[in-house]
């Protein structure tokens, strides 16, 4: 009798610790899930997968072997409307996707926040302003955005043929949300210029200016 009792007992502690394990493991790994690699200049982007504004998926995965750039954008942000009143997003985004360079505009803007539209608005808002990314992407929970660090709109990321991020900051240096005020060095250009000629590029990163990004409370 003494025996069966020790049977049943030491197998419920095993059941029990084996449970609890695996329930640690599970928490371990959506933790790590949730935190990810952080951005780092000279190192492997973080990869990601969000939903574009014509409810497609789209990964960092998908541009492999490609120069990306990642805009971080709010259209209702005065550096951003700036940079689409005067023309110069668009450009940048038709001249750079028409040599096979990928553009994703990301808004990391949470729900209820400035920025924040469906995806219908945000097609009208494209259409609007003419512009040109290879898709518009949504990050609500912000944690795209956080994992590169983007603290404005704009904020500015290039990432080379390797996966590998090689300049991160503001579009130029001209922090103004005046539409008359002309940058002198478009640090955008000027890195996928580079990227493109297989160079260094020469200014990887800048203090980023614009808007604060809208993350969730």
């Amino acid at each position: 009798m003494k025996r069966k009792f020790w049977i049943r007992t030491t197998s419920a502690l095993l059941l029990s610790l084996l449970s609890y394990s695996a329930s640690g493991a599970l928490k371990s790994a959506h933790a790590a899930e949730s935190t990810g690699s952080q951005a780092t200049l000279g190192k492997t982007a973080p990869a990601f997968t969000l939903n574009d504004s014509n409810g497609q998926k789209r990964s960092l995965q998908d541009a492999n072997g490609k120069i990306v750039v990642l805009e971080w954008i709010n259209f209702d942000c005065p550096f951003v409307k700036k940079q689409y009143n005067g023309g110069n997003m668009q450009k940048l985004q038709k001249t750079y996707t028409g040599k096979g360079v990928v553009w994703y505009s990301i808004c990391s803007s949470a729900e209820g926040r400035q920025g924040n539209y469906p995806a219908a608005k945000i097609n009208e808002l494209l259409k609007q302003n003419n512009a040109g990314p290879t898709a518009y992407l949504f990050d609500p929970d912000g944690a795209v955005g956080r994992s590169y660090g983007a603290r404005s709109t704009p904020h500015m990321f290039v990432i080379n043929q390797k996966g590998t991020l090689v300049y991160a900051g503001a579009i130029d240096d001209n922090p103004s949300a005046d539409i008359s005020d002309k940058p002198g060095t478009n640090y955008v250009q000027k890195a996928l210029d580079e990227t493109l000629a297989n160079k260094a590029v020469s200014t990887a990163s800048s203090p980023a200016y614009g808007c604060s990004v809208k993350y969730a409370k």
